[in-house]
């Protein structure tokens, strides 16, 4: 951890004043590899500059300076963390399937005080930005309007689709609207922007059967009307995004050209090469699965259903490593709020199992960093350590070059002039 005596001249006194820094390993958010022994020049609101040992600043950016502020040699400095999918609205580190189920009864503005609780106490964890993933009670919208009106900026970034879109009686109806109530699907996507959706959610498909082990029921969505609703987001420059599990459905949204797909279990490898010739992203979302099989006990399930989930999580472990060698663009979302996924160590979680599969420590850090940001197109300059981005960034002597476990571990996150410091991660909801 840093000492107060290193946070005082790590902390521009003033929008004004700058920092020069120089650290053994920079992760800049994407590229291939991190610099080594790296100059970084801050201000309370954004970097500088950025340059290796070789190519110290110029003079005109550090008027005044002949050497750095400090040199923190054993030290690696990232971007913040982006969890692309998460539900705020949802309790994710409550057990009790009664009381989950109970939980969604509660007014809006309860649920809203909670989620904003939620999104203020992941600043400590290092996570500067949320992708929400939908609900229907408007916390996403309300919390990324905060967001976009606040002038000094005091939690994460967030942008959310409002509520999903399904089809009336099928998956989702807990955090969607049925297109139904709308007489064309232009109409519909209409409506959610006119909510101030930032982007399109779509619920195309049903969920895994767990204890038969694949997505029984048939696509929400044909391929027709996924394109309809991709196009009609598209004309409102919003993107879209698809929850789409089983072959048959990923395929749909894979022909209606949506720009990400997330969960795609069942995704098959012709499948992977669609995602990468379409140049749509993929969230693969492994933790909620993971948390099946640990908590099986808990929620009933015998050991052929606890069989069907390590198939599950297995294959998709295969596909995801296939997929980052075919180049497919990874993204990394935890699907927080799901059961037992807890929002922060969830999205920790999930780096680990993307790790686990086989991806280099690299891939899973960009993923979660500048690859996610360039992709999501979000509309800060954040997820990259790099001239004009956001000064929002991660100190730890803890690389997570190493291991992606590591970001577990002590750091120290700068947001826009402030810091917060992070002991080891425990469990928030």
């Amino acid at each position: 951890m840093l000492s107060s005596e290193h946070l005082s001249i790590l902390s521009p006194a003033n929008g004004e004043s700058i920092v020069w820094l120089q650290v053994g390993e920079l992760i800049d958010g994407q590229s291939a590899e991190p610099l080594k022994n790296a100059h970084i020049v801050y201000s309370s609101t954004e970097i500088l500059y950025i340059g290796n040992n070789e190519l110290p600043p110029p003079r005109e950016i550090v008027v005044g300076k002949t050497r750095p502020d400090l040199i923190l040699s054993e030290y690696t400095m990232l971007p913040g963390l982006i969890e692309a999918h998460a539900h705020l609205f949802l309790e994710g580190s409550e057990l009790n399937l009664q009381k989950r189920k109970e939980y969604l009864t509660l007014p809006q503005d309860q649920l809203l005080t909670k989620a904003r609780q939620r999104l203020s106490g992941l600043l400590r964890f290092g996570i500067t930005a949320i992708r929400d993933a939908g609900d229907r009670n408007k916390v996403g919208l309300t919390l990324s309007s905060e967001y976009k009106s606040e002038s000094k900026k005091t939690m994460p970034y967030l942008d959310s689709p409002g509520a999903a879109i399904h089809h009336k009686g099928r998956y989702g109806s807990f955090m969607s609207d049925p297109i139904e109530e709308f007489a064309t699907p232009e109409a519909c996507v209409e409506s959610r922007i006119k909510d101030g959706a930032d982007r399109i959610k779509l619920i195309s498909t049903g969920i895994i059967d767990f204890e038969k082990g694949q997505v029984t029921s048939k696509p929400q969505m044909s391929a027709e009307e996924v394109k309809s609703l991709v196009q009609a987001a598209k004309k409102q420059n919003r993107q879209s995004f698809a929850h789409a599990s089983g072959s048959d459905g990923i395929e749909n949204v894979i022909m209606g050209k949506v720009d990400s797909i997330e969960h795609g279990f069942f995704m098959t490898d012709n499948q992977l090469l669609k995602l990468r010739d379409n140049n749509i992203a993929w969230v693969p979302t492994l933790t909620p699965i993971q948390k099946q099989i640990e908590h099986a006990g808990r929620l009933g399930w015998n050991d052929k259903t606890v069989d069907h989930l390590k198939r599950i999580i297995d294959t998709h472990k295969k596909s995801l490593l296939k997929a980052s060698e075919h180049g497919v663009i990874i993204i990394a979302g935890s699907d927080a709020g799901s059961y037992a996924v807890s929002h922060g160590v969830g999205f920790f979680d999930e780096l680990e199992l993307m790790e686990d599969a086989g991806l280099p420590c690299i891939h899973v850090i960009n993923s979660a960093t500048g690859i996610s940001a360039q992709r999501l197109r979000f509309s800060d300059s954040i997820g990259h350590l790099k001239k004009g981005a956001k000064a929002r960034f991660i100190f730890t002597q803890h690389s997570p070059m190493q291991t992606v476990k590591n970001l577990k571990k002590e750091k120290n996150v700068f947001f826009d002039g402030q810091f917060f410091l992070s002991a080891n991660s425990s469990v928030t909801s």
